[in-house]
């Protein structure tokens, strides 16, 4: 023990082998192709931006967004045994009981069974696309519906377009449309022109 403790302060001999140091008491640095080829083929391998390669091993899932399963029923040690996070008694804790519907109201009668009732959805309803005689004025040639589609006049036809009377029309045109009010025709008449009802598109 003694001679551990004398040999323990002293310096290397002259000529013994250095130890393997470097400056500032860090290990010295592995070699350039030692870490790569341990941790993977340098093929599947990119080159951060701050020098450190990163890999497939480096990919982990977003904070949060991974959770474990809630375990109930699974003894008193989980904090969610007996119970089960149902609480003691009542409806909700009845297996098959689920949380009420939107609006309900304990019981009583809700509201929207207390209001009256009137009308109905018509499901074959037709939504046409509309356009007055006014906005038809600056436009010169043939109207089809297909061109005011096209020209982005209209956003999309749906059942079919119809002309409304609305708006001034002074010159001559050739309008065709799947309807037309009354006062459109006569507004498109008056000026020379020609209103054409074309068959609307069975959907």
């Amino acid at each position: 023990m003694a001679e551990r403790r004398k040999t323990a302060g002293k310096k290397p001999a002259k000529g013994a082998a250095p130890r393997h140091k470097a400056k500032g008491g860090r290990r010295p640095a592995r070699k350039a192709g030692a870490h790569a080829h341990a941790a993977g083929h340098p093929e599947h391998r990119a080159q951060a931006p701050h020098g450190r390669t990163v890999g497939l091993e480096h990919l982990r899932p977003a904070p949060g967004s991974r959770r474990k399963r809630k375990r109930v029923g699974r003894g008193p040690g989980s904090g969610h045994g007996k119970t089960a996070t149902r609480g003691n008694k009542g409806q909700l804790s009845r297996s098959g009981s689920t949380a009420q519907y939107f609006g309900f109201e304990g019981g009583q009668m809700p509201l929207h069974r207390r209001i009256p009732k009137r009308g109905f959805t018509n499901i074959f309803r037709r939504q046409y696309a509309v356009i007055n005689v006014g906005d038809l004025a600056r436009l010169d040639g043939e109207i089809t519906p297909e061109r005011l589609v096209a020209e982005g006049i209209i956003k999309k036809l749906g059942a079919g377009l119809k002309v409304l009377g609305d708006g001034d029309l002074a010159k001559a045109l050739v309008i065709k449309a799947h309807r037309f009010s009354r006062s459109a025709r006569e507004k498109i008449t008056a000026a020379g022109g020609t209103a054409e009802e074309i068959a609307a598109a069975r959907s």
